[in-house]
């Protein structure tokens, strides 16, 4: 039996999550890797990094090839996690979101609308800060996920 394995899509990931999955990583034992586009770090502990080539998606693409049910991945892109959904991989965001096959499709096409209303103007996308709120809802889901994983 292949041991989990932590998947952080690391480019946009926020240090506290990186650390956090570094970190509990750590303390069960298990491995933990970060891919992007550029070398990433944490000061939590151990971890491998993956550095991908800056072609769109190749750190999505790394993840992608090598993950296998059971494993976990962090991502907060959409997109990339309908696939992992459909491959059948636990995926949840840096917000503490867990993707299911019930509710992915439905946030797919949330996000192409509000997509369409900013291409043509009617809605500007801002960014939002990331809070020790938001950390919180990270640090719950990934913690009962991990641990549900762990079980099965």
């Amino acid at each position: 039996m292949t041991k989990l394995t932590i998947w952080v899509d690391a480019d946009s990931c926020p240090s506290l999550v990186r650390n956090h999955a570094v970190k509990m990583g750590n303390k069960l034992g298990l491995r933990v890797v970060f891919a992007a586009n550029k070398p990433m770090g944490s000061e939590a502990g151990d971890f491998e990094m993956a550095v991908c080539s800056c072609e769109k998606d190749a750190a999505d693409n790394y993840i992608f090839e090598r993950c296998e049910p059971g494993d976990l991945v962090i991502t907060r892109d959409i997109v990339f996690a309908d696939r992992l959904v459909e491959k059948g991989i636990c995926t949840i965001n840096d917000r503490g979101t867990e993707f299911t096959r019930e509710m992915i499709k439905e946030r797919l096409s949330s996000r192409d609308f509000d997509l369409q209303l900013a291409q043509i103007g009617l809605i500007k996308h801002h960014h939002e800060g990331y809070d020790k709120k938001k950390f919180a809802a990270f640090a719950n889901s990934f913690d009962k996920v991990i641990h549900k994983l762990l079980k099965s």
